[in-house]
């Protein structure tokens, strides 16, 4: 449906090695919020360094780490920082890297935002494919449940339970969408976040778009990026991918922010309205559990 329909996949979250790029690969695009050009670029990194960004455009190339301690920010996208640097808005990006298994790479951007493209996740899908996959020597550590964690706030409820492979069940609501209640449960692997989850698009409501658009951000939005959800309609430039596309975006960035662990996910996952301030939360307290 997409243009990888001569991929082939294999089930990779039983793989018992790391993997990393082959060769690096480059995104160039409109940052979202200042509206300038930005370039992403991946490498490869070596066994057991994780996913690290660097900001190549600041004195020395300060790097971050995709780690849950190092998010700073969760209000409307996934942002990491430290002293040095901060990068903005990751989760599709590492929605893409977890779904596909790479253990480790270098992310390179010459700016704080990556290129939001069309609101989802298939441009670094795309990307991960160009790069190619790599095994390396190490063996792969695979976050599994010790003790179930449960989230309970602010009408959000996030559980991880164990099991084999990552299933998430997800059930939103996103108010004053023509279907405002949303739910789906999928096992996540390469091929189900290709044809059901890497497309579905970021959406933002008219009101919350007015007023990201008064504090001077937003500057490279438009409908190329995102679906408006205005007066009980939802306002894009294509017609919806999906008639739940709302969950299913849910649902990508929640692949994403859990890899903050640092490490691949088999569990199984009930969440309710999610966002990226409980997803950060949910990670952080797995990465206590290793």
């Amino acid at each position: 449906m997409f243009g990888f329909d001569n991929i082939t996949y294999f089930n990779v979250f039983n793989m018992p090695k790391q993997r990393t790029f082959e060769k690096s690969a480059t995104l160039s695009g409109i940052a979202l919020h200042t509206g300038a050009r930005a370039t992403l670029k991946v490498s490869p990194a070596e066994a057991n360094s994780g996913i690290t960004f660097r900001r190549v455009d600041l004195p020395g190339c300060p790097a971050v780490k995709a780690l849950a301690p190092n998010v700073v920010d969760a209000r409307r996208g996934t942002t990491i920082g430290n002293a040095s640097a901060v990068v903005y808005t990751i989760e599709h990006i590492m929605s893409a890297l977890h779904a596909n298994a790479i253990d480790n790479a270098v992310i390179d951007m010459d700016g704080p935002e990556p290129p939001i493209e069309d609101g989802s996740a298939l441009p670094f899908l795309k990307l991960v494919q160009e790069a190619g996959c790599a095994e390396q020597d190490a063996e792969t550590e695979i976050w599994t449940v010790k003790e179930p964690v449960h989230i309970d706030e602010k009408g959000t409820q996030l559980v991880i339970l164990p099991g084999d492979e990552l299933k998430i069940s997800c059930l939103t609501s996103f108010k004053g969408a023509p279907v405002e209640t949303q739910y789906l449960e999928i096992v996540v692997t390469p091929e189900s976040f290709r044809d059901e989850i890497c497309s579905a698009r970021t959406f933002v409501n008219y009101q919350d778009l007015k007023q990201l658009m008064a504090m001077g951000l937003v500057k490279g939005g438009s409908l190329d990026s995102a679906a408006i959800i205005h007066d009980g309609a939802i306002i894009c430039k294509d017609e919806l991918r999906f008639p739940d596309e709302i969950v299913r975006h849910k649902i990508l960035d929640l692949i994403g922010d859990i890899y903050l662990c640092g490490r691949r996910v088999k569990a199984n996952i009930i969440a309710i309205r999610p966002g990226h301030y409980f997803n950060v939360q949910l990670a952080a307290a797995m990465l206590k559990q290793i």
